[in-house]
């Protein structure tokens, strides 16, 4: 039986990444990261299609060359069609419809969040069918009811803004470099988780919003800071591990009343959230208490990624969902 080997591209926001894989093996995982966006505070859109458009050629020729791979090998191209910036998908998305068409090959489009969750399959240990996913990342926030690997339904989302950009947003305020989710993590390691009290509102059924706690935190600071100016530096750690905890508990408590309701105790966790390390340790805690069997993709595969496009692309491979060179990205493409 002849392999089953596709190229992956991902191009969604500010990462350039290319991906092989063969017989549902992912390869190797090439990421050109984007710096250009730090001074910025935030990712310019028009700045990150220019870099995908100079790392695209790079990053695509790295993957091939690690694999081992000539084009004549490709099965076919799978790429990110949305949801994420419009000019960055473009990037992504014509270089694949252009190399699909100069090797007659198919072309596979992958929903990134979609991939999110199908990062899990990369690898030893994976969810069985059906799980719950919390997906969070900067631009989302939901919980996916996962019933096999190209059937997925949207139980729970969030109204405003998603968990990632509160993070981040927290961090700017707080005047930590971007991106400040990560930093929030490092610094809550050495804080007091119940230093500080924050709202956590009452959002009907499964739902989240985050807008509401953003607010609180911009409010308890502007206070604070009135009193003392130095407030922030002196209890950086504190403000830290209190915003980090509150939003763990506002993630769990829909996730553990999503498991009760639909008695499922099989849990996934992806998206570039789910590399925080406070998150990680609560769900190993609820793991115990609970009963839940809970799964994280590798840290290099919770980022955007072509890896997992690779994997979501060699489920639709097998499932034949190909698409026409009349495709265009679809920056709010739904799950």
């Amino acid at each position: 039986m002849k392999d089953i080997t596709i190229l992956a591209i991902e191009s969604s926001c500010d990462e350039t990444s290319a991906s092989i894989v063969r017989n549902g093996k992912v390869l190797n995982n090439i990421v050109a990261t984007q710096e250009v966006h730090q001074k910025y505070g935030g990712v310019i859109p028009e700045l990150a299609s220019r870099a995908h458009q100079q790392h695209i050629v790079p990053v695509v020729d790295q993957a091939m060359q690690e694999a081992g791979v000539k084009k004549e090998e490709l099965s076919a191209i799978a790429f990110t069609r949305g949801p994420g910036l419009l000019g960055a998908l473009l990037v992504g998305v014509s270089f694949a419809k252009s190399m699909a068409l100069a090797l007659d090959i198919p072309l596979i489009e992958v929903n990134h969040m979609q991939a999110h969750i199908l990062a899990h399959f990369i690898g030893d240990r994976s969810p069985k069918f059906p799980f719950l996913c919390l997906t969070v990342s900067g631009g989302h926030t939901q919980i996916v009811l996962v019933k096999s690997h190209l059937e997925m339904e949207v139980i729970g989302k969030t109204l405003d803004d998603a968990v990632g950009e509160a993070f981040d947003k927290s961090a700017k305020l707080m005047g930590l470099p971007y991106p400040g989710g990560p930093l929030i993590d490092q610094f809550a390691k050495e804080g007091n988780p119940h230093a500080f009290a924050f709202p956590m509102g009452d959002i009907p059924a499964l739902d989240y919003s985050f807008s509401g706690i953003k607010t609180a935190i911009l409010y308890f600071l502007r206070d604070n800071l009135k009193k003392d100016p130095e407030f922030i530096e002196k209890n950086k750690a504190d403000i830290c591990a209190s915003i980090q905890y509150t939003f763990i508990q506002i993630l769990m408590r829909k996730l553990k009343r999503a498991a009760r309701e639909y008695k499922i105790n099989e849990i996934a966790v992806a998206g570039g959230v789910s590399a925080n390390s406070g998150l990680r340790e609560t769900l190993d805690q609820l793991s115990g208490e609970l009963g839940w069997s809970v799964y994280f993709p590798d840290f290099q595969y919770c980022t955007d990624n072509a890896g997992m496009i690779a994997i979501a692309g060699h489920y639709k491979y097998l499932a034949k969902e190909f698409v026409g060179q009349d495709i265009s990205p679809m920056p709010r493409m739904a799950l």
